[in-house]
């Protein structure tokens, strides 16, 4: 086993791993870094049985589902599923500063298991993915950090994310800008992370950053931009845009959000995120289809506002 340290939207965790799961980390390469004696929260993958749990509550979305409960002690759990087989079971410390990662269940560390193609490495690439991004998100909740589900685009030299419902057309409407507005570059597929910043003359300012979570489209790039603003997409027979004020742009960004809401200190450290967000970064409402014209229209209203 080692342990291994990366860096996120300038915050440093720690995985400790053996060698031969490390093959499945290829996604966190770009943001290694040197050891650090404090990292944000710390997560060892275990090669023994996970203790039982009892469940509280699930999320379901596309194949994909998590359980959230409890063991016998308090500590909280996330089992992780992909087309309805546990993958993986995290379970946390109180203060979510240190986690395991069972990955026992279906022979993963077994010797035979040498096709890195294979569905068990399949299962663990999607539980070390799925645990790392739900500790980062707990971890960073109250440091003005949020986890995205969004696509993120760069357009000079800033980041524009666009949010929706899965099936929304989040990543059409990505490609549809860099087939038709020149100089763009997409940066995240599918999480990226915002961090909100206070200059020393209390104005409100924030960044966007590239990560190891992409989706479907590989892309993880270890990058850092200020963010110009978010448009909220929806399938429409026509295009057309408009500005998102107040509670409509704070319930935009909410919702595109990862946390654990039920959590008092979390929420609350989401919330003023939220706000600071909803009230300094421009929110914009895009009805539209995948076309050119939608592409177009997008940049020159949130790029000419700024």
């Amino acid at each position: 086993m080692g342990k291994h340290f990366f860096k996120v939207a300038g915050h440093i965790f720690s995985v400790e791993i053996c060698d031969e799961l490390l093959s499945q980390m290829d996604n966190y390469t770009p943001f290694a870094v040197n050891p650090v004696d404090n990292p944000i929260f710390s997560l060892a993958v275990q090669n023994e049985q996970a203790p039982r749990y009892t469940e509280e509550t699930r999320q379901e979305e596309e194949n994909q589902s998590i359980i959230c409960g409890k063991t016998d002690d308090g500590l909280a759990v996330f089992d992780f599923f992909l087309y309805g087989k546990s993958t993986g079971i995290l379970i946390c410390s109180k203060n979510f500063k240190q986690a395991n990662l069972y990955l026992n269940q279906d022979g993963i560390f077994a010797k035979e298991q040498t096709d890195i193609h294979s569905e068990n490495w399949q299962h663990t690439r999607f539980a070390l993915n799925n645990s790392l991004m739900v500790l980062y998100s707990l971890a960073t909740a109250t440091l003005g950090t949020v986890l995205f589900h969004a696509v993120g685009i760069k357009y000079n030299g800033r980041g524009y994310l666009f949010l929706g419902k899965s099936g929304t057309g989040k990543s059409t409407h990505a490609r549809l800008w860099l087939k038709y507005n020149e100089g763009s570059e997409l940066f995240n597929d599918d999480n990226p992370v915002v961090r909100l910043f206070k200059n020393e003359n209390g104005t409100i300012h924030a960044k966007t950053y590239g990560t190891p979570w992409s989706g479907k489209t590989p892309c993880y790039k270890n990058v850092e931009m200020e963010l110009g603003g978010f448009t909220l997409l929806s399938q429409a027979p026509f295009n057309k845009i408009s500005p998102l004020k107040k509670i409509s742009a704070y319930a935009a960004l909410k919702t595109s959000i990862s946390g654990m809401r039920w959590d008092k200190n979390i929420a609350d450290g989401l919330h003023q995120t939220e706000n600071g967000l909803a009230a300094n970064i421009p929110v914009w409402y895009l009805e539209c289809l995948p076309d050119g014209g939608a592409a177009k229209l997008c940049r020159e209203t949130i790029v000419s506002n700024e």
